[in-house]
């Protein structure tokens, strides 16, 4: 009798631990905290983007996604609305199935601290694209564009419309402007905003360049995810506070939504006749429409970044880093988020305006159909 209790004993020992081997085996099969991708080609990469209401978001998911396939890997493409809380899922959900690595353009870069801890005890490596992730060591790389440069290309095209440095031309004229900056919660804001002020601000000190409405710090421009409907509204109270028998000569915006939104606040209170032309007005990205509006006349100039290149740099990173082969980065300094320095690949910016669009059609970013 005491002999077949102590085997019945040792038989339920033995199966506590085959159940307890079975769950962790499921668990590391699902991609829990144990989870260690093959490597080499194959698997999925997860692609979490930020929004479909701006054309250039979806450019770049689909060329990601379609580079990343030709070099041998699935996709898992996600876009969150512009709510922190989808993107905060769709990650989860791609940790959970246990993707290969995450290629992310975050809502907002302060927001993905525990997701990418997560992400981390998978060993599952993240690229920041184009928006850098902050307050976290858990990011690896960074793929973006000169930010800072895009911004002093923005000012530079204003001061060189208003001929402003020029030495020995209107010395004693001054001309009024407008600044408007980008979501609060993006990181590159600062760099935009940063750049465009470095050309600006030594107008704005002399009094050549006048800020009517004072607003001249960077919390007072900030437009909430970009949003062009939001800048349109701040731009029609701009101007029925500040202008009412003077004009405005110049506008900085950071990207194209936001152009948009400005230019319909300032079409609505009568400008663009020839009588009272519209102002030099910036922008970025070279959307579609903004670029057509430059052509007919209405936005003045956009800073193009060609995105199908910044998602080739991106698959290229994506693809070393996985395979264990050295990832290329031009900049080793400037991108601290808080937590580490990212090692970032920065590709150039180019002014574009109703001179040199065709540099677009060139470029086979769009075709002259399209511009017309």
């Amino acid at each position: 009798m005491r002999t077949r209790r102590r085997r019945t004993a040792v038989s339920a020992v033995l199966a506590a631990a085959l159940v307890t081997a079975l769950a962790s085996c499921g668990q590391e099969a699902r991609g829990g905290s144990r989870y260690q991708p093959d490597k080499g080609k194959g698997g999925t990469i997860g692609l979490a983007m930020p929004t479909k209401s701006s054309e250039r978001w979806i450019a770049d998911g689909r060329n990601m996604a379609e580079q990343f396939r030709k070099a041998g890997y699935k996709t898992d493409l996600q876009y969150g609305d512009d709510k922190v809380e989808n993107q905060v899922a769709q990650i989860e959900n791609m940790i959970t199935k246990g993707h290969r690595l995450l290629v992310v353009a975050a809502i907002d870069g302060s927001a993905l601290t525990n997701v990418l801890k997560r992400a981390a005890d998978a060993h599952i490596p993240v690229i920041s694209y184009d928006r850098l992730i902050l307050g976290t060591k858990n990011v690896d790389y960074y793929a973006s564009f000169d930010n800072e440069r895009v911004g002093e290309l923005q000012g530079q095209y204003i001061l060189d419309r208003l001929g402003l440095e020029k030495p020995d031309e209107d010395a004693d004229k001054h001309y009024t402007i407008e600044l408007f900056a980008g979501s609060p919660d993006d990181n590159n804001t600062k760099y935009f905003w940063n750049g465009a002020l470095k050309k600006l601000r030594p107008f704005l000190k002399t009094g050549q360049l006048v800020v009517r409405s004072e607003q001249t710090k960077m919390n007072q421009a900030t437009t909430l995810r970009w949003d062009g409907g939001t800048a349109q509204k701040r731009m029609d109270d701009l101007i029925s506070k500040n202008y009412g028998s003077t004009d405005v000569d110049a506008v900085l915006s950071p990207y194209d939504g936001i152009s948009i939104g400005i230019i319909s606040a300032l079409k609505s209170a009568g400008y663009g006749s020839k009588r009272h032309p519209l102002p030099v007005v910036t922008g970025q990205d070279a959307e579609l429409a903004s670029v057509k509006s430059i052509v007919a006349g209405e936005q003045t100039q956009t800073v193009f970044k060609d995105t199908r290149k910044l998602a080739k740099q991106a698959v290229r990173m994506g693809d070393a880093l996985l395979n264990d082969k050295k990832v290329e980065v031009n900049n080793t300094t400037d991108y601290d988020n808080g937590k580490k320095v990212v090692p970032a690949y920065l590709l150039k910016p180019v002014s574009v305006d109703k001179s040199n669009t065709q540099l677009l059609v060139d470029e086979g970013y769009f075709t002259a159909g399209q511009l017309k």
